[in-house]
């Protein structure tokens, strides 16, 4: 029997019309487990008749995976535009993170040297700063991974190594609240600005 995202922690996701830009939406190389590499809608904009708009704001770059049966999503890493988007992206994961989980989240307006964990809801979040890179890449850096051991594999087992290598990261870091960390961001770069409107 395939895994269908339906049967995992990421289905509600999925039926809220979050997951978008999928790389990869589909059952990975081990049983029972449900992988997602795209972006997940955080806030999206009024909707005008049938018109598709893209998310105001969004979690982009994201790894992830659900087990069937499970109720939590146990690893996730994935780019914010800005730190301050982190409370709405735990209100929208809320009730499907758990406490002893992995959750990287790269920002672009942060310190670059700056490393921290941010528990929002109980929630811990290892939050890293992230600038004309990707999460793939920074993962890839963290978690001392040769990109020639994945090379073989498809995008599915590369994510599978990826993942279950975090859900074993152990790296500390210090604690701050989500007030200090958005007193500390930087101004975020409008990536929209020269945009015809």
């Amino acid at each position: 029997m395939m895994t269908t995202i339906d049967k995992t922690a990421l289905g509600r996701l999925d039926q809220e019309g979050r997951l978008f830009n999928a790389v990869l939406k589909a059952p990975t190389t081990k049983p029972g487990r449900f992988g997602f590499r795209g972006d997940i809608a955080l806030k999206f904009q009024p909707q005008i008749a049938d018109e598709k708009r893209p998310p105001d704001i969004s979690m982009e770059q994201v790894l992830t995976f659900a087990q069937e049966g499970e109720a939590t999503i146990p690893v996730l890493a994935g780019y914010l535009h800005s730190f301050a988007y982190l409370e709405t992206a735990a209100q929208v994961l809320d009730g499907l993170l758990k406490p002893s989980g992995k959750y990287f989240i790269f920002c672009n307006n942060i310190d670059l040297l700056a490393a921290y964990q941010v528990t929002l809801g109980g929630i811990p979040f290892i939050v890293l700063p992230c600038d004309e890179s990707t999460v793939w890449k920074e993962m890839m850096d963290l978690l001392g991974i040769d990109k020639n051991d994945t090379r073989k594999l498809d995008t599915a087992g590369k994510q599978d190594v990826l993942l279950d290598i975090a859900l074993r990261y152990e790296g500390r870091y210090k604690a701050i609240t989500f007030e200090e960390g958005v007193a500390g961001m930087y101004p975020v770069k409008n990536r929209n600005e020269n945009r015809p409107v």
